[in-house]
């Protein structure tokens, strides 16, 4: 994910996109907004969007379908979605939420510090995990390549019995191990008289 990535937030009330944005912008991530479910779907095709926060219920693409198609496109699947309604509690809502993915469902009129700490939650945490698949795509690369760094890997043995992986230490041309041996063989056996 490019550095500049940032929040979508949809909305087809303008009061709306003013209190959110004036909500999230002590995050000090970068907002971006769109008036409708058309518009969101633009924006999230250029690509830059890190988490959305999307009204459910507006005139012509509802937030349900912005989700539907988002969760159907490679690009934009695993992006974090928080739905804000301003209907209360809704089980259908919320099942069809479930089904979708959803991160969360938010009731309209928002609790600003708890809006800022779940959307600074789950976007930190999607950063993290794509950071994380980067480098995981990486190193499989690096292992795969026979001329990367893992060329330089010692190639683990063939499969001996563990004793002959040890090398025993010489101290003047005597086996060290084998004086400890005998030490402690008398020693035992001194016990046992």
């Amino acid at each position: 994910m490019p550095s500049d990535t940032g929040i979508l937030i949809v909305d087809d009330r303008e009061d709306t996109l003013f209190a959110l944005e004036n909500a999230l912008a002590p995050l000090g991530y970068r907002l971006s907004r769109a008036a409708g479910g058309e518009e969101a779907l633009k924006q999230l095709l250029r690509g830059r969007v890190g988490l959305v926060l999307l009204d459910v219920r507006m005139p012509g693409i509802s937030g349900l379908d912005v989700v539907r198609y988002m969760r159907l496109r490679e690009q934009t699947r695993s992006i974090p979605v928080v739905l804000l309604t301003g209907f209360g509690r809704d089980h259908a809502l919320a099942a069809a939420a479930h089904g979708l993915h959803v991160a969360d469902i938010v009731s309209k009129p928002v609790d600003p510090a708890g809006l800022r700490t779940k959307i600074r939650y789950l976007f930190d945490a999607h950063q993290r995990q794509l950071a994380l698949q980067d480098e995981v795509s990486e190193l499989r690369a690096l292992l795969a390549a026979p001329s990367g760094p893992a060329a330089l890997l010692p190639r683990p043995a063939a499969r001996s019995h563990p004793d002959t992986l040890v090398v025993p230490q010489r101290t003047g041309g005597r086996d060290r191990a084998g004086e400890l041996g005998r030490e402690h063989t008398g020693e035992l056996e001194s016990d046992r008289t």
